[in-house]
């Protein structure tokens, strides 16, 4: 069983990672750094606590573009150590190659991560270190892993009414209407329903364009929301925000004026 460190500086992408390795069953544990400084920190931690100790690190599944040091110069610190962790490079680019296999990485997985490959670099390190590199047993693919909050990734519309949307392989299809707001996370967006969200691979202003018949309205840079879902309008003191089930949003100025008239015009039909 491996103990494994992912290291990205993108929130979403170091979630969905850890979930796809804890969904693998040769490994053990999957911890997350979001800057090669914690990373450094947990790797020290892990020597200091001796192989078997209780913040081991088996592989690092390690980013190459971060702010700061870059994952090409945290590999090279690591291979100072006495007692270095293997380490996997999962990046989006492809031109870091050579110099990762100079470094003695063990892979290079290219993103959008797919789970058959990240299980392949799972399945060489496992070889690498003496592991067994098969699991003890196939886990049913269609039953979603229990050990942690799941990334979903979407894949395509499958047409105006639906997105579809992917976790751990399986494919589902979330309606739009059952979406109230939507939530910009880098070039990520965040699908909020009553049932809970789901992080798509599309960027909120691509949304924007392709639902805006739909009746969704932009509010704020990092929202976007269903006009039909919108409860209550809230002026205070010179500021504007809405209430949308449980969450209150803000509305930037720049949108204030626009969206109370759309609220206005869809009240009286």
């Amino acid at each position: 069983m491996l103990r494994v460190l992912a290291v990205d500086d993108e929130k979403p992408l170091l979630e969905e990672l850890l979930y796809l390795l804890r969904s693998d069953a040769r490994v053990s544990s999957a911890v997350g750094a979001s800057d090669a400084t914690e990373a450094l920190r947990r790797v020290t931690r892990a020597l200091e606590s001796g192989p078997d100790g209780l913040h081991g690190i088996d592989v690092v599944f390690l980013d190459i573009h971060m702010a700061g040091l870059t994952g090409l110069d945290v590999a090279r610190l690591l291979a100072g150590f006495a007692r270095p962790p293997l380490v996997v490079f999962v990046t989006a680019h492809e031109g870091f190659a050579v110099q990762a296999f100079d470094l003695k990485a063990v892979d290079y997985v290219l993103k959008p991560v797919r789970p058959e490959r990240l299980a392949e670099a799972v399945r060489r390190a496992c070889a690498q270190l003496g592991r067994p590199t098969q699991p003890e047993a196939a886990a049913d693919p269609a039953v979603p892993a229990q050990r942690g909050a799941a990334p979903e990734v979407a894949v395509a519309d499958r047409s105006t009414e639906q997105i579809a949307v992917e976790l751990g392989g399986v494919t589902r299809f979330v309606a739009i209407s059952d979406i109230a707001y939507v939530e910009a996370q880098g070039d990520y967006a965040r699908l909020h329903t009553d049932d809970g969200s789901h992080l798509v691979r599309i960027p909120l202003s691509t949304l924007e364009e392709r639902w805006a018949a739909r009746g969704f309205v932009r509010i704020h840079r990092r929202h976007l929301v269903a006009l039909g879902r919108i409860d209550e309008l809230r002026l205070d003191g010179g500021t504007t925000s809405v209430r949308v089930g449980a969450a209150e949003l803000q509305v930037s100025r720049r949108h204030s004026r626009e969206l109370r008239d759309l609220l206005m015009r869809h009240a009286t039909g």
